[in-house]
């Protein structure tokens, strides 16, 4: 089972917009931290070409990753149902990848400052370019709130299983082609009993 890492299992907002911040006072810019975290799930470099020149995102990138250890994951916290449905697939002997656009270093200290049980974890890709972490490790669907992590089950070989904990709203989702879309990972264990059990009468 993958899943993604921002809004989905993590609330990096406050941690996030914390960094943001501190960004914008060191680098001499305006930034709306606030419309950042509106709209987590796209590369840090995406989001910083909204704010500084093209020459200047490099300094940007390398203070921003500075930062975060520090000021991002102590702000971190768990979304709704994110362990329990880690949790779910685990003791149903299956493996947990989180697959992310999130650097590997902050993604993996980001899954062990949240305790989460998980096998592996694969950053820096988003949308289509996380399908083939997803198929080399196997990943049977992929749990995401973006619609680029739609894109990314698609590449992967998954089924695409989005929660409406992000900037998509589950209407969204299903237009954009998500198999199962969820309110929020509390209602994961539920689907994901169901699931296997019909997977296994298949």
């Amino acid at each position: 089972m993958g899943f993604d890492l921002d809004m989905t299992l993590a609330d990096t907002r406050a941690g996030i917009a914390a960094v943001y911040d501190e960004l914008a006072l060191r680098m001499g810019v305006a930034i709306d931290s606030a419309a950042v975290v509106a709209r987590l799930g796209p590369p840090l470099e995406w989001e910083l070409a909204n704010w500084l020149p093209a020459d200047e995102i490099p300094e940007a990138v390398t203070v921003f990753r500075s930062l975060y250890p520090s000021l991002a994951i102590p702000a971190t916290s768990l979304m709704p149902g994110a362990r329990e449905a880690v949790d779910a697939v685990r003791r149903a002997g299956g493996k947990v990848i989180v697959v992310t656009g999130k650097n590997v270093r902050d993604a993996k200290s980001t899954v062990e400052f949240l305790g989460l049980d998980v096998n592996e974890v694969a950053g820096s890709v988003f949308g289509a370019d996380k399908g083939p972490a997803l198929a080399t490790f196997g990943a049977a669907a992929y749990v995401g709130d973006h619609v680029a992590d739609i894109e990314a089950a698609r590449a992967g070989g998954a089924v695409s299983v989005a929660v409406a904990t992000g900037l998509y709203p589950a209407g969204e989702l299903r237009e954009h082609g998500a198999d199962v879309v969820l309110g929020d990972l509390t209602q994961f264990a539920g689907w994901f009993d169901g699931w296997r059990a019909q997977t296994a009468l298949v």
